[in-house]
């Protein structure tokens, strides 16, 4: 009988952060925590991986590959460029190239992606994802952060408290996650 090792946990864009997007009382609200890691190792606490496109009209957070990450970030200004004050337009069109173009077929990223009006979840199956109830939430701690955001928005009225309790809960679950946050505001 041989003995064979346990299967490796797969490569995934879905492990090593949280994004939470917060929508509530004409403001928006995109929260990230600051860890990069590489395996089981901490290789960074302070890593911003939310941040302001298009002049501050967009926010927009990722999870997964850094590098992949910004090259998507760099891709969504200039479609936000070609198709100003069009966020949907300029996400689906970001969203054909991602799943068509041969080498961004291969950028390991999720994005979340908002302005004064909508809020997208972006993948690299072509997915342009209008999530419900004003939040969302990807990575590895997304489910933990989007329960926690649902279950305080009838208790609160401030999007950025609901946020950073939110984030606070997913931090404190998922290893994945820390409590090192970017906090970006966009009133609507």
């Amino acid at each position: 009988m041989t003995q064979s090792s346990p299967p490796s946990a797969p490569s995934s864009p879905w492990r090593g952060t949280t994004i939470l997007a917060v929508r509530k009382s004409n403001k928006l609200v995109v929260i990230g925590d600051g860890q990069v890691s590489i395996g089981n190792t901490v290789v960074k606490a302070t890593a911003r991986k939310v941040r302001p496109l298009a002049r501050g009209t967009v926010l927009a957070g990722f999870a997964g590959a850094t590098a992949d990450a910004f090259a998507l970030f760099e891709r969504l200004e200039a479609k936000l460029e070609t198709y100003p004050g069009q966020l949907p337009r300029a996400c689906v069109e970001l969203a054909k190239d991602w799943r068509t173009d041969r080498y961004m077929r291969r950028l390991e990223a999720m994005l979340i992606v908002a302005d004064k009006d909508v809020t997208y979840i972006l993948t690299g199956a072509g997915d342009v994802l209008e999530p419900e109830h004003g939040i969302a939430a990807i990575g590895s701690g997304g489910n933990f952060a989007l329960s926690a955001a649902r279950a305080l928005m009838d208790y609160e009225t401030d999007p950025e408290i609901i946020a950073r309790k939110a984030m606070t809960v997913a931090a404190e679950v998922c290893v994945y996650t820390n409590d090192n946050f970017t906090v970006e505001v966009l009133n609507t």
